[in-house]
């Protein structure tokens, strides 16, 4: 990626995470970016091209976040899950002030033939199936009903967190998962 083309989807990825997908234009992710049309269009080709560019770089680097959070944790499955928990805190606290990027971005774009579409919803499968694996691991005959009960509270505490219905909800959601897991044992 051209440092211009880096700057648009920079420029693009704090407008869409601040002001919504839908109301940022071209116009002003170029202007913001300090690049012309032209070169915007040049690089992306589209306003959706920059939307998947935005989500993809958003969602490596979460998994890589999360995948240095959970090489230096404990082997074991029930700490592994509760680091994702905890990691997922601390990439709110640094990088979600508004929530979910993929959750925001899904509100906007439902539409499953939007290019946008598989990057938003294989965020998420892939999540469920570190859940998954994870509660196998622990419980065998109910490894995806756990996996599935502890992504719905990962994903409702990030709503939550997004909407600042209560402080620290993502630390409660952990505790509530630590009580879970605790009850499996």
């Amino acid at each position: 990626m051209t440092p211009g083309a880096r700057r648009v989807r920079d420029a693009a990825a704090r407008l869409f995470y601040e002001r919504g997908i839908h109301a940022v234009g071209v116009d002003l992710i170029a202007t913001e970016a300090g690049v012309t049309k032209k070169t915007l269009y040049d690089r992306f080709g589209s306003k959706d091209r920059i939307v998947v560019e935005y989500l993809a770089d958003r969602d490596e680097r979460w998994r890589a976040f999360l995948d240095d959070r959970l090489a230096v944790a404990p082997p074991d499955p029930a700490t592994q899950i509760l680091t994702v928990f905890d990691a997922s805190r601390e990439w709110a606290g640094e990088h979600s002030g508004r929530g979910c990027s993929m959750v925001n971005a899904h509100a906007e774009i439902s539409d499953p033939a939007h290019p946008a579409y598989p990057v938003i919803t294989g965020q998420k499968t892939w999540m469920l199936t570190l859940f998954t694996r994870l509660a196998r691991e622990i419980d065998p005959g109910r490894g995806e009903d756990l996996g599935r009960t502890l992504m719905l509270l990962h994903e409702g505490a990030l709503v939550t967190h997004g909407m600042a219905v209560f402080p620290d909800a993502l630390g409660q959601a952990r505790r509530q998962a630590e009580t879970l897991l605790a009850e499996g044992r």
